[in-house]
């Protein structure tokens, strides 16, 4: 999928080292907790590696040939229902406000219903705005506590959408 020259593809293993740098200089930026979140989570060196088990997809936002960001969906972790999670989902400010965080969104969503999911959990932080809103528009509602058991303790908003 492109939008004009952002594409919008699966992630490749060469892609390992740029996502991984791109997803920490974000989270810096917005002053995210390096520990008990995405940041130190060992999954993030090693995305593509991660994202080849069964129901599970990572896709990356590319312009010339630069990766801006991602997004993927998993069987949400220590649950029994058949519930993904939508994982970490970032955008480096090139690729903010151009409709690239819907066209994502779409991805994802259509590709957890592909993989049979009944319903798409995620966790962000508070002061991340434009990913809450985003995800309210998309028919995410807001949880009052936390759903599997995902290691990020200090991700304290919690929402839940029904595919």
């Amino acid at each position: 999928m492109s939008t004009n020259t952002y594409t919008i593809r699966e992630i490749q293993q060469v892609d390992n080292l740029q996502i991984a740098a791109t997803v920490r200089a974000i989270l810096i930026e917005f002053g995210v907790p390096k520990v008990g979140t995405a940041y130190e989570d060992k999954a993030l060196d090693s995305m593509f590696e991660t994202y080849k088990n069964p129901k599970s997809c990572y896709f990356v936002i590319v312009y010339n040939k630069i990766i801006l960001g991602g997004a993927g969906i998993m069987q949400l972790q220590n649950s029994e229902e058949n519930i993904c999670e939508l994982q970490k989902m970032y955008f480096s400010p090139d690729a903010r406000g151009k409709g690239l965080g819907s066209k994502m969104m779409q991805v994802c969503l259509e590709k957890a219903r592909e993989f049979g999911f009944e319903k798409c959990y995620l966790e962000t932080m508070p002061y991340m705005e434009g990913a809450r809103k985003l995800y309210k528009k998309t028919g995410f509602t807001t949880l009052n506590e936390p759903l599997g058991d995902t290691g990020h303790y200090n991700c304290s908003k919690w929402m839940l959408k029904e595919l």
